[in-house]
């Protein structure tokens, strides 16, 4: 009978340390058919759903606040950060999480999610931008460098570029979707992309070394 042996993960996929308040040591959960670039650095306590496009130089830590949970098709782009305070959580379906992002999401170039923070399905959050303390619907933009602190998004709305949202009457009176926004379709093609991406860069190499 062959031995069984250990599973074997590359260097930028690593356990947390334990800590006091982090008491126990996890290996991110990475599914099957997910790309993970080997220049991206992806920390403990973190489930990484199927077809997620993982690029260079994005930060997925959960050291501290966790967990952490990517769901399937989304895509988390260069140089993007993802972490949490150890205290703060948000609910899915009466789940606790630090940081919860659903499907077929994109974390544009450089974007911050810094929990506690939920951001739905089908959201586009752009370049440079921030969200912080939030909770974020399905079907929405966010448009580059705008920022999102301590609110909660409505589904169907966008977040113009720049703007600074901290309020919750600022949240409440941002403009809905329709069919004259311009970037009403910006994330399905971003998602399609980054799906494709994820079936075909070198960077899933690993996952077959199991």
């Amino acid at each position: 009978m062959q031995p069984v042996l250990p599973r074997i993960y590359p260097k930028n996929i690593m356990t947390n340390p334990v800590t006091t308040f982090t008491p126990q040591s996890f290996i991110p959960n990475i599914a099957p058919g997910s790309a993970i670039h080997p220049q991206a650095s992806i920390i403990g306590n973190v489930t990484i759903g199927p077809n997620v496009n993982v690029a260079p130089f994005a930060s997925i830590r959960g050291d501290e606040g966790t967990p952490i949970f990517i769901g399937q098709g989304t895509n988390v782009q260069d140089g993007v950060v993802i972490h949490g305070l150890k205290d703060g959580r948000v609910k899915n379906n009466n789940m606790e999480y630090s940081v919860f992002i659903g499907d077929n999401t994109s974390l544009a170039h450089q974007a911050q999610i810094h929990g506690p923070a939920k951001i739905g399905n089908n959201v586009f959050v752009g370049m440079q931008s921030f969200v912080y303390k939030s909770e974020v619907g399905d079907n929405v933009v966010i448009e580059p460098t705008a920022r999102v602190i301590g609110v909660k998004v409505a589904s169907g709305r966008y977040v113009p570029a720049g703007e600074v949202i901290k309020t919750q009457e600022q949240a409440d009176n941002l403009p809905v979707i329709d069919q004259n926004y311009k970037n009403k379709d910006l994330n399905e093609e971003v998602v399609s992309v980054n799906k494709e991406l994820a079936m075909t860069y070198p960077a899933n190499y690993y996952m077959n070394k199991f």
